[in-house]
């Protein structure tokens, strides 16, 4: 096992990592920018090392300035978590060649599942079904494309082939707009990415948004932790996660979970993965593959008993999975609220110094935060400055324990969306569940402030 770790991130899933580096008996270096020097996790720190200026180009996304960092504190492996650098396959490549451990897949398999057409063909070849759609990059030649989008049927959508976080995509409803949609795709993604290779997709009219969690190891041990339901989107960013997926037979979750494990024997991966897949009419249908620790990973660390985190960091270290699939059991439901530093109803971001904090307790109740009294909510960063997380026995009871979660939270001196999260918990559609990706933001606009 290692004995030092340095957590390349920040925020909510910097503190989550030097919990579960404490737990191992591991020390973790934190990394911070001049920004969040009064970060709860940096307070907490046995090391504590500042990589550079608040911008993010200059700290977090640094690579010389983390891997000299874990030079001078004697670090034996660096953890990524999400966000920044953790899907960067060159950061993972400089990382191993200058003699760490990368907490994480290996290089090659981060630079297969994060390009979007090589991972949808890796995932056709493993069996795992994708949404029908061009077999790779668009071509150039217009006709060309007008049959791939007749083939595919009406509407599609453009996605970037290196897109993410709901960047880098258009959907297209008739022939006359196909083109200049692609040529708009490809100069987005261009300029976002830095690859302008695009696809096609046909755009599903009502799906959800489900994802199987995999952990697996260097020994071609491979488990999925079941599947969690993160349907209620704005602009495709999470808002509200559950698991397990309301609705949807457990035999089918058990069909597509097991080919989840194929693959990822299949491909040699490494470490925690998120396969991610819109479910329409009892199909699901392969989107992408998040090669690293998600935000909303608590609601499965809760229905499974699993702790995610501190598994990246056993199976990185060298070791086998410590649980086999049949080891695997679902108990009861979890809710995650994401909570975030902006005004509620107009998304607008909402930094500043936080004048009274007050978080929720009791049973079935966990809160995963950096952010407490006084602290100041840089605005350099993503506005998510922590997550409620909820559990019990049935669905029911956790909404109960949300709502009663969401009442007892404060947070003033600055906006947050508790005040959305409230009013969802008690929305009827939500509360009966099976809401599709649509949903939240047709919600919206029925509710304007």
């Amino acid at each position: 096992m290692f004995k030092k770790i340095l957590v390349a991130n920040r925020g909510e899933i910097a503190l989550r990592i030097q919990r579960a580096c404490r737990e191992l008996g591991i020390k973790a270096v934190m990394v911070y920018s001049e920004a969040d020097k009064e970060a709860k996790y940096v307070k907490l720190a046995e090391e504590a090392v500042c990589i550079g200026p608040a911008a993010s180009p200059l700290s977090y996304l640094n690579m010389p300035a983390i891997i000299s960092a874990a030079e001078v504190t004697d670090a034996e492996a660096i953890h990524p978590g999400y966000g920044f650098l953790s899907e960067n396959a060159d950061f993972a490549e400089r990382v191993e060649k200058s003699g760490f451990q990368f907490i994480g897949p290996t290089p090659e398999s981060i630079r297969i599942m994060g390009d979007k057409v090589s991972a949808k063909q890796a995932m056709i070849r493993a069996g795992v079904p994708c949404v029908p759609g061009s077999e790779g990059e668009l071509p150039d030649d217009p006709a060309q494309i007008r049959r791939i989008a007749k083939s595919v049927g009406y509407p599609v959508i453009i996605k970037a082939a290196g897109g993410g976080g709901g960047r880098g995509m258009r959907v297209v409803h008739t022939e006359a707009a196909l083109i200049n949609a692609v040529q708009m795709t490809k100069a987005e993604a261009g300029a976002a990415f830095g690859n302008p290779a695009v696809y096609m997709e046909k755009f599903l009219q009502n799906p959800r948004h489900i994802e199987i969690q995999i952990l697996a190891d260097k020994f071609k041990n491979a488990v999925y932790l079941g599947e969690r339901d993160c349907s209620m989107q704005r602009r495709h960013q999470k808002v509200i996660e559950e698991a397990p997926a309301p609705g949807i037979p457990r035999k089918l979750i058990e069909k597509i979970g097991e080919r989840c494990v194929a693959a990822c024997k299949k491909i040699g991966y490494r470490g925690a993965g998120t396969f991610e897949f819109l479910y329409e009419n009892g199909e699901f249908y392969f989107i992408e593959m998040n090669t690293r620790v998600q935000v909303e990973h608590p609601v499965t660390e809760w229905i499974t008993g699993v702790d995610i985190v501190k598994t990246q960091i056993m199976v990185a270290a060298g070791e086998k999975l410590p649980f086999t699939q049949k080891q695997i059991q679902i108990r009861g439901h979890a809710i995650e609220c994401r909570v975030n530093a902006e005004d509620p109803f107009k998304f607008m971001p909402s930094p500043g110094r936080i004048t009274s904090w007050h978080m929720p307790g009791g049973p079935g109740v966990r809160v995963d935060s950096h952010a407490y009294n006084n602290y100041f909510v840089p605005p350099n960063y993503d506005s998510m400055i922590g997550k409620i997380i909820v559990h019990g026995d049935t669905r029911e009871q956790a909404l109960a324990r949300m709502q009663t979660a969401l009442a007892e939270t404060v947070i003033e001196g600055i906006n947050t969306n508790i005040p959305l999260h409230r009013e969802l918990m008690v929305d009827a559609k939500f509360m009966q569940g099976g809401t599709n990706i649509h949903y939240l933001e047709h919600w919206l606009s029925q509710h304007k402030r």
